[in-house]
């Protein structure tokens, strides 16, 4: 369907690069200014500070900020059908209380995978460490992205970020070049001081090539992930020059597990059938019939307590994979 549309706006050169789904985009976005003032204050804060941060406390807020980008992706318009889906509450006031939602966490993985990483005692710009984005949709959740994409940078953890977007509008809210562009611009004509410096910061990234912005046919094609080294061998080789990739969102997990019918006990890592150009890791809120890295009985529990567990938003997973726990295990 998305294709078809897109189709239809090739065919029409004076409209060829319009984007349909652009005002529910924008819409999105500034109805959830107060949410992401409260982040870049946050974020303020934080970089202020950066450099008296205990390891400890640097982890905390690794922790919290992973845990925005998560609960970030319930702003999904493919399944809000068009309804509200803006961010109006402070993101880091209802973590606690979305703690015991996250059904699997594996957010200290992937902190001891960006810390060994780190190469000690290099400080030439080659050798630092890599951190890719596989971003999902636009609006409040990229807005989140790209706080946590700021603080890897800020706080050392990662030397460069590569986000990966769509070629062309995609499930309505998913994330092209130009919403990528167009946030940073809003972020930085932003009426708020944190706001507008975080924008300016971010601007100064993708100057600087500390951030970068690819798209690929591939992430609009109907293939799994386990295919793509034989399919698009290019961006596999693209991914294997990252430390980490982070893939945001329901379509790129069901893209990772094939979108098959596992049992909910079966690992992440088996799930992905060879998939690992680098380690990975899916921040996913639960939007479809499939989930899998359970412990035994979990997922039944849920299906008596909460008949819609897997589809309803409410739900959410920080899985991680390496092959070197493959190796490991």
């Amino acid at each position: 369907m998305y294709r078809r549309v897109q189709e239809a706006l090739w065919l029409n050169p004076p409209i060829s690069d319009y984007d349909v789904f652009n005002e529910a985009k924008t819409q999105s976005y500034f109805e959830s200014q107060q949410a992401m003032m409260t982040l870049c204050t946050y974020s303020e804060g934080v970089n202020k500070n950066m450099e008296e941060l205990s390891k400890n406390q640097l982890l905390e807020h690794f922790n919290k900020l992973l845990q925005v980008s998560l609960w970030g992706n319930k702003c999904d318009m493919s399944i809000s059908a068009g309804q509200d889906n803006s961010q109006k509450t402070s993101p880091l006031d209802s973590l606690n209380s979305l703690q015991p939602f996250i059904l699997v966490n594996d957010s200290n993985m992937v902190w001891s995978a960006l810390i060994a990483a780190q190469r000690p005692g290099q400080t030439e710009v080659t050798t630092g460490v890599r951190v890719d984005i596989v971003l999902d949709n636009s609006g409040f959740e990229l807005f989140t992205d790209l706080v946590f994409a700021d603080f890897l940078v800020s706080s050392r953890l990662a030397r460069e970020v590569h986000f990966h977007g769509k070629c062309f509008p995609w499930f309505v809210s998913d994330v092209t070049a130009n919403d990528f562009q167009w946030t940073i611009q809003q972020t930085m004509a932003a009426n708020h001081k944190w706001m507008s410096k975080s924008g300016v910061q971010w601007k100064s990234h993708l100057k600087e090539g500390v951030w970068s912005y690819h798209d690929h046919p591939f992430w609009t094609q109907p293939h799994e992930f386990c295919d793509m080294e034989a399919d698009a061998p290019d961006l596999y080789a693209t991914l294997q020059g990252a430390d980490l990739v982070l893939f945001k969102g329901d379509l790129n997990y069901r893209k990772l597990t094939g979108d098959r019918e596992w049992a909910h006990t079966v690992g992440f890592n088996t799930a992905l059938r060879g998939f690992g150009p680098a380690p990975v890791c899916s921040l996913r809120t639960l939007k479809a019939n499939i989930q899998v890295g359970l412990q035994p009985g979990q997922g039944e529990k849920l299906s008596s307590q909460d008949p819609d567990w897997m589809t309803s938003g409410k739900y959410a997973v920080i899985q991680f994979s390496s092959s070197k726990l493959e190796q490991k295990d």
